[in-house]
């Protein structure tokens, strides 16, 4: 793992009680002039479930699975953790490694893919967080984004398998499988691109979400038809953004006849908030009222093959004579940052 004497885990954050609900959110939105009516409407999904977000608990889940890995395999890197808007904040967690002497760290964000608010945010927050930390603060380096990774890829079919079977044997072969992703306004889409890396309409973000939704089906092997949708919309209604919305979409499936739908969170890493607020609250809501039958596939989590992964990505950041394992021919970002991941949000 040289020249690495550390790995940084960088995640979002989330609230762990009722009392963290607003403060969190009044983090996450610093600087965009949401009103607090509209935080405490977005507070509702949280309060749902006690206030507690259940992001921290899964990066607490994956760091140990991660420090179990790297001690079986000889990879004997300490393990950090910062987030982005919660505790542990990742100011502080820059600042307690340059305490501990910590001069070269390899990081990797709980985010695969490539756009300003998936991998370009974190690049700023880590600059943000080495120069509040001061002269002592490590180089770190950011793995780029991992979306087509095995390790990401895989998990993504085991889980998407195992929904399936959760559905009636009968409805199995006709499920459509909704792969679903964060919606991000089309202006921020559309410069996830340069000219030198063209993906076509919607730019890197929305070309990765099709290729991976495209190798998940094809390893599942069963033939059912697929498509890829978002969730998680917000921001004025004037401002467009990624279509077609889950929940429009089930309702047009329905019209057309389709009685069961799986939904693969691919665009997810974990099973946090959005997940579980989103996909098993709203859309399946709307399904049921539907009458579909439907289904959700868990995210990566702590799936061994995603744990592996990491470890994986480490050694390739590591010695570049490792080689890339990629499953597409899709360029990503470097991790030192493409115009791609720097193009800041629309109305930031």
């Amino acid at each position: 793992m040289r020249p690495y004497d550390a790995f940084l885990l960088i995640s979002f954050g989330g609230p762990e009680g009722n009392e963290d609900v607003i403060p969190f959110l009044e983090n996450v939105t610093r600087g965009r002039g949401i009103p607090r009516e509209r935080l405490a409407e977005v507070g509702e999904h949280y309060f749902l479930f006690g206030g507690v977000s259940p992001i921290n608990q899964q990066c607490r889940d994956l760091i140990e699975a991660v420090r179990a890995d790297f001690s079986a395999n000889g990879a004997h890197l300490p393990i950090y953790w910062g987030n982005r808007f919660w505790d542990p904040l990742l100011t502080d967690t820059v600042a307690e490694m340059a305490k501990d002497g910590v001069r070269n760290v390899v990081a990797l964000a709980t985010s695969a893919y490539s756009c300003y608010s998936s991998h370009g945010a974190y690049i700023v927050d880590i600059e943000a967080a080495r120069e509040a930390a001061g002269p002592d603060a490590p180089r770190i380096d950011l793995i780029p984004p991992f979306f087509d990774h095995p390790g990401f890829v895989e998990p993504l079919a085991d889980h998407t398998r195992q929904a399936l079977e959760h559905l009636p044997t009968s409805e199995r072969a006709g499920a459509r499988l909704l792969f679903s992703a964060h919606s991000i306004p089309t202006g921020m889409a559309d410069a996830s691109g340069t000219p030198e890396q063209e993906y076509g309409p919607g730019g890197a973000y929305v070309a990765q979400l099709a290729e991976v939704a495209r190798l998940v089906s094809e390893r599942l092997g069963t033939g059912n038809d697929y498509e890829v949708v978002y969730q998680s919309r917000s921001g004025p209604p004037s401002q467009p953004w990624l279509e077609p919305d889950i929940n429009d979409r089930l309702a047009q499936l329905a019209d057309e006849g389709v009685s069961a739908v799986v939904a693969v969170p691919h665009g997810f890493v974990s099973d946090h908030m959005e997940v579980m607020y989103d996909l098993d609250h709203e859309a399946a809501d709307t399904a049921r009222g539907l009458g579909m039958h439907f289904s959700r596939a868990h995210a990566p989590g702590t799936h061994p093959r995603f744990v592996s992964m990491v470890r994986e990505l480490v050694a390739e950041r590591a010695d570049p004579e490792v080689g890339r394992t990629r499953l597409s021919e899709l360029p990503t970002c470097p991790a030192d940052g493409a115009d791609c991941c720097r193009a800041r949000p629309v109305g930031s």
